[in-house]
């Protein structure tokens, strides 16, 4: 484990069963692994974290982790976001910062995380997140890629499905990022997060990281070239195994 700083720093992995646009995702295969075993090893071996925790409403995916020797605990109750389950999962433990790593993302890789780790050297952070350069014009145009755009010391200024910034000069190139869905709280920030109600931002735009932002908690970003393969649809089940076919070559 990363020794650098005296933070008990953690991961949480939120493992819902049921998924509106591929049932039981986290529980298909991926070689010889689940999608969320997957997930969860890579996490561990980063060898970043004090301890590596699934949190699941599901007593399939909780015997998957661990009677592969791995740690989960089941949600007491329902929860409408993956933060939420989260809280509730840590509330009672001794730590200082919170790791959200999607169950959905097998390939998740040690720069990514530790860049995300590293944001939390600076007292001031409170929440921080990951983002990438984007350069395909269907990726900027695609309301399933959620943008944001940060101030100079990349702070999120806004995230949004829309395309950010608007190029209103036509002679212009602005820069675009994509959001990477990967998450850092200190423990008290996100508690305080699940007791806010939800943001008009957030409900307009399906993006519950817009309820920081409107509550005045400043989002610091890190910028990574992370590619991820998030296991959404069946379509992404296969170009994973595709990958993973690959990297076995």
């Amino acid at each position: 484990m990363n020794n650098s700083t005296s933070q008990k720093i953690i991961a949480v992995i939120p493992a819902r069963f049921a998924a509106t646009r591929f049932h039981a995702k986290l529980l298909q295969k991926l070689g010889d692994k689940s999608v969320i075993l997957h997930t969860y090893q890579a996490t561990v071996s980063t060898g970043l974290f004090h301890k590596v925790l699934v949190a699941t409403d599901s007593p399939l995916i909780y015997d998957e982790i661990t009677n592969n020797g791995g740690e989960a605990v089941m949600s007491l109750r329902t929860h409408e976001s993956g933060s939420d389950r989260i809280a509730e999962a840590i509330k009672d433990l001794d730590v200082d910062v919170v790791i959200n790593v999607q169950g959905d993302e097998p390939f998740i890789q040690k720069d990514a995380l530790q860049k995300l780790v590293s944001l939390f050297d600076d007292p001031s952070v409170q929440v921080g997140s990951l983002m990438r350069p984007l350069k395909e014009e269907s990726e900027i145009n695609s309301n399933s890629c959620v943008k944001v755009v940060v101030n100079k010391n990349n702070d999120a200024l806004y995230f949004s499905r829309s395309v950010i910034p608007h190029a209103a000069n036509a002679s212009a190139t602005p820069d675009y990022y994509l959001h990477i869905g990967v998450y850092g709280f200190r423990k008290q920030t996100l508690l305080n997060f699940t007791q806010w109600p939800q943001a008009p931002l957030e409900q307009w735009e399906k993006l519950e990281q817009l309820r920081y932002l409107y509550n005045g908690v400043t989002i610091r970003m890190a910028e990574v070239n992370f590619h991820s393969i998030a296991i959404d649809t069946p379509e992404d089940l296969q170009r994973a195994q595709a990958k993973l076919d690959l990297e076995k070559k």
